[in-house]
Order: structure tokens, then sequence, then C-alpha cells
């Protein structure tokens, strides 16, 4: 195929947040050669490559000002298949819950607990996603990057991608790396986390006593369904904030003025704090102010009401983020690239 650009597009079919901003050139991506002629034509324009995605981990805050690739590749394949472990291979600009799907629909578990998470699967390493106890790195089996130094290929094993609660190499390395496709390992056999949050209840609520992972992938829609808000409906990224993390220390002297606070033990010794629950204790929950606010259901979700610019959204941030740290003493640090 031949790339077609675009000049001054409106993005805001392209971002979930539902921000009116232009781009100076836009473009998609539909194979390899595409992705290499959209570096080209940037080059050639003397402009910056910006790549996207779902637009579901973006807040776009000013006309951009750079040629806007989105990844449009589609493709799903079974690489190796023993019986028991499958490698499945899929395209960068697959719709990420369409793909959770396809593979529940194969038999096979390992993604249910990602389940209705926006965004694509070339974005899903990027941010190491994740949800009820499951990472994008715990099923996670390679990808394939172009360079975009070099204009090579490479492969990423586990390690090479150095994954963190909400970060990779390729979030460090922002402008050098393009995800073309990312391969997992998923089971045949049922090997389920159902520890966070409220999973197993609903599960046994509805009298499920031998859960299957299409199973806990149902109840997981429904439960993200009725606390975070439709895109289409309202603007929004979902979870705009990551959970802190601090030290034993500081938790406990936070839980010496606040006995029900939230937090996680980690690895390291150190406490993971649900910053929901910052946010909702500090009383921002169901705040707004014209536009913009934060949703009635989860305090952990800024939202558009309609027509709200980035800056808005991102000023409505600064504050609860300012507001934490002078009632806390801890640091919020978005989700969401900001551009």
């Amino acid at each position: 195929m031949i790339l077609q650009l675009q000049e001054r597009i409106s993005l805001k079919p392209y971002n979930t947040f539902g921000v009116e901003v232009a781009a100076r050139w836009f473009a998609q991506a539909h194979d390899d050669d595409e992705v290499r002629a959209a570096i080209a034509a940037a080059a050639e324009k003397g402009l910056p490559l910006m790549v996207i995605g779902g637009g579901s981990n973006l807040l776009l805050t000013r006309d951009v000002d750079a040629l806007v690739l989105r990844m449009a590749s589609r493709g799903v394949r079974v690489v190796s298949d023993d019986g028991e472990r499958v490698l499945v291979e899929a395209e960068a600009g697959e719709v990420w819950d369409d793909f959770v799907r396809w593979t529940l629909a194969q038999g096979l578990g390992g993604l249910e607990n990602l389940s209705l998470i926006p965004g694509t699967v070339g974005a899903a390493p990027m941010q190491n996603i994740g949800a009820y106890g499951v990472e994008i790195k715990d099923v996670f089996a390679g990808l394939t990057a172009l360079d975009r130094e070099c204009g090579e290929l490479r492969e990423f094993g586990l390690e090479d991608c150095a994954f963190a609660y909400r970060e990779s190499r390729f979030k460090r390395e922002p402008g050098r790396w393009l995800i073309l496709r990312v391969r997992f390992t998923l089971s045949r056999v049922t090997k389920l986390h159902l520890d966070y949050g409220p999973v197993r209840q609903r599960l046994a609520e509805e009298g499920v006593t031998a859960p299957t992972p299409a199973d806990v992938s149902r109840v997981i829609c429904a439960i993200r369904r009725e606390k975070l808000p439709d895109p289409v409906v309202l603007g929004n990224a979902g979870s705009f904030f990551k959970n802190p993390v601090v030290s034993a220390k500081q938790t406990e002297a936070l839980r010496q003025r606040y006995s029900d606070l939230v937090a996680y033990p980690q690895g390291d010794g150190q406490m993971k704090l649900a910053a929901g629950w910052l946010i909702d204790k500090a009383g921002w929950k169901g705040f707004r102010d014209g536009a913009v606010g934060v949703h009635a259901q989860q305090a952990l979700v800024l939202v558009n009401y309609g027509g709200a610019t980035g800056a808005q959204l991102h000023a409505l941030a600064k504050r609860i983020r300012d507001d934490i740290q002078q009632r806390f003493g801890v640091e919020l640090e978005m989700e969401p690239n900001l551009y």
C-alpha cells in the first residue's frame, strides 16, 4: 500500500479524551513498509514523527506540529502450540480488547484479567499495562520493534524491555523504538489470578465454583463497566494517576492518621498506596469545574464532559496533584503521555 498523508487533520477521533486539536500531518500505517514511509516523510518535511495507537493514554494540550502516525496494522497468528503453552503474535494496530477476546475464544488463558483495557496491542508494552493482579510482563514472550535511529528491526525479550510498574524501556526511551508486533505466552491449562480486587467475590456471588478464563473476563468487564466511564460517552483516559510507591515508614505514619489507608506491600519492602483512595479522601471524587471533572464512581479518572481542552484537564490534574502532596506528603505521577 502507498502511505496516504493528510494535512491539518483533527485528532479528536484519535484520543479517548475527545480533545479537539489538529495534527500538522497525519497518516495511518497498515504494514512495515508504510511505517518506514512515514519515517521518511517526516524527515523530508523536517518534522518529528509522533506515533499513536488508540489514543487512550494521551493528553493533548495543543495542536501537534508533527507527522502523527496511527498504527493500523492488523493480524493475529499462532506461532507455536505444544498442547499446553501457546505462543501468539499480534500486530501493533490490533485493538487490545478485541485481541483478548480472540484469545479467550481459542480457549487460551493469561490475558483475562486485562479485559476491557482500551488501546492497542503495540501500546500495551509501552506502559506495561496491568489490572487485577496481572501485568503484560507476566505473559510477555517478546516483540519486534523498529529502531528509528538506524532503521533496523530488533527483537526484544522480557529482560530487554526493563518492565516496571507502568514503565518499560520503550517509555523511558521515547521516540526511539516503534513497536510493530508483540508475542505472548498463553496457556490451555487454567491458571487463574483471583486474589486481587473483587473478582473472587463476584464469582462467588454468581455461584461460579470452577471459573474459566472466560468467566474471569466476564466479571472483570462487568466490574470495569460499573466503575469506569465509556470514552465514547464521556471522554477519559482511564486511570489518570499511578499508584504511588512509598516507604513502609511513611505508610505507617499515614496509617496513624488514617486507619482506613489502602496500601499494598511490595517485594522490596516498600508500599504501594491506592491513588484513588488518596484522591477520594481529599474530596475530589465527583468534583466538576465546567467541562472537566473527576468521575463520580472512580476518583482516579479525569473526565471531559464536552468541549474541554487538554490544558484545562492538565490544570485540574495539577490541582489534584498539589493538593495530595500538601495533605499527605505523597507525590502523584500522571499515567497519560502529555503533549
